[in-house]
């Protein structure tokens, strides 16, 4: 299964039903009742109807954050009401059609657990009112340490240089494990360049791409077996009809053990003779500022259909 991220960089992959079964065999009779059976505790009876502590809550089963202390509004209702998700990507939503009425059912976007209602008769800004069971919800005081299961992704970085940025943005956004790719300038020698001056061949920088990527479930030597599949590092200051020092083929690291890494795969290519006894000309450099280039050039192939010189690696 491809690997999905919330806005706010936790993963929210959907876990399987094996390790679903397996957290909620941790559960006590109520969570499990309520989580696992679509079961609601009675009013006034959950331990977070009249709770204000600041901090955040927490699937019970699996620890993502659902919800802030901040959200939280008295409904008088007697089940804990807020007016809006943690983050949007982390609760779900489904029609429930139970109890001869016809509701929209909110559960843990990970682990599918049941956690309530929602209702549209709540506070601004957002109107609605999501009823949740305090069972369904484990709370965590700010301040107070969480476990690796509610902590956002620790995401690394890497910037592969590679003809038009195009292509090879395109091509890393579909990589498993890769969190988002970015268009951009690199190398130069000018603060904030536009596309005209990059283009001039004056400033010095090279189209690039960001790749934000989740190492536990990619590599970077994942990532440089990709970025040599999708482009010819053997031609030199060009990449098909794209001319010019910009669209040069490099490698910028972040750290020591990316340029070892870098370097030891292209000596690897280059003794395996892939290329035919052609050079590999790609620059392994120490990165420098990363400039995002001009909104119209991000996602560009995905928004007009336009192929490019890229190759997909992931096929």
């Amino acid at each position: 299964m491809q690997p999905r991220y919330s806005k706010s960089l936790y993963d929210i992959t959907p876990l399987s039903r094996e390790e679903v079964e397996r957290l909620a065999a941790r559960l006590d009779a109520e969570a499990f009742r309520v989580t696992q059976r679509a079961g609601t505790e009675p009013p006034f009876c959950g331990e977070f109807v009249d709770h204000h502590e600041a901090g955040i809550y927490a699937c019970v089963v699996c620890g993502l954050p659902l919800y802030k202390s901040e959200h939280k509004f008295h409904s008088g209702t007697g089940w804990p009401s807020f007016y809006r998700e943690f983050d949007r990507d982390h609760v779900g939503r489904r029609v429930d059609l139970s109890h001869g009425m016809v509701r929209t059912e909110i559960v843990c976007a990970r682990c599918g657990a049941h956690l309530g209602h929602v209702f549209p008769d709540g506070p601004p800004p957002t109107g609605e009112r999501h009823c949740l069971n305090s069972a369904a919800l484990k709370f965590y005081a700010e301040g107070d340490p969480l476990p690796p299961e509610s902590q956002p992704v620790a995401t690394e970085v890497a910037y592969f240089a590679g003809g038009c940025f195009w292509g090879i943005e395109h091509y890393f956004q579909q990589g498993p494990g890769v969190i988002d790719a970015v268009s951009g300038y690199m190398q130069g020698h000018v603060e904030r360049p536009t596309y005209q001056q990059v283009c001039s061949g004056t400033t010095g920088h090279a189209e690039t791409v960001k790749v934000v990527y989740d190492p536990r479930r990619i590599s970077y030597r994942r990532l440089l077996e990709a970025f040599f599949a999708m482009h010819d590092p053997t031609q030199w200051n060009r990449q098909g009809p794209d001319i010019g020092e910009q669209y040069r083929s490099g490698i910028w690291y972040v750290s020591e053990a990316q340029r070892q890494e870098a370097l030891a795969y292209i000596a690897e290519l280059e003794a395996n003779g892939r290329y035919a006894g052609r050079k590999i000309v790609t620059l392994v450099e120490p990165a420098k500022t990363f400039w995002p280039a001009e909104d119209y050039h991000q996602d560009y192939i995905a928004k007009t259909g336009r192929p490019c010189h890229a190759a997909n690696p992931w096929k």
